[in-house]
């Protein structure tokens, strides 16, 4: 059974699109864009120059494209951050995972906004250095 109507489903006034309703909350809440401008190997260290916004979205992609480096057997990794507008916690955690497992990291030419998130966590990541050392020391 089939019916058929010409009739539209709602009326007129109904059916043209309100206009977007704006909600300031002061805060950016669209992801970030991180472009990868270039990716080179130079033997087994992978050279990757960053451009654009770094957050906690954005960083996916580059995890895996690190991940993919490092299981292609990459053991170093230089990233040339200069043109890196903006960066958060979850360039951190790129940063202090390719480390693990004895890799090494060269973080170059850091633009302003990854040397601002540097110095914004030295202070904790000094004192969780120095606890670390503290319970090594303490096991001898």
């Amino acid at each position: 059974m089939s019916t058929s109507s010409a009739a539209p489903i709602l009326s007129a006034a109904l059916a043209t699109p309100a206009p977007p309703v704006v909600h300031d909350s002061g805060a950016d809440t669209a992801p970030g864009v991180i472009v990868v401008e270039s990716c080179t190997t130079l033997g087994t260290t992978l050279v990757v120059r960053l451009a654009g916004e770094i957050d906690h979205f954005s960083a996916a992609p580059l995890r895996a494209l690190l991940a993919s480096a490092a299981d292609d057997g990459c053991t170093g990794l230089v990233l040339d951050a200069s043109r890196v507008t903006f960066c958060d916690s979850g360039f951190l955690a790129v940063l202090d995972w390719w480390p693990q497992q004895g890799r090494r990291l060269r973080l170059a030419n850091p633009s302003r906004a990854v040397q601002h998130l540097l110095n914004a966590v030295a202070p904790a990541r000094r004192q969780r250095a120095h606890a670390g050392s503290l319970t090594a020391a303490g096991r001898s």
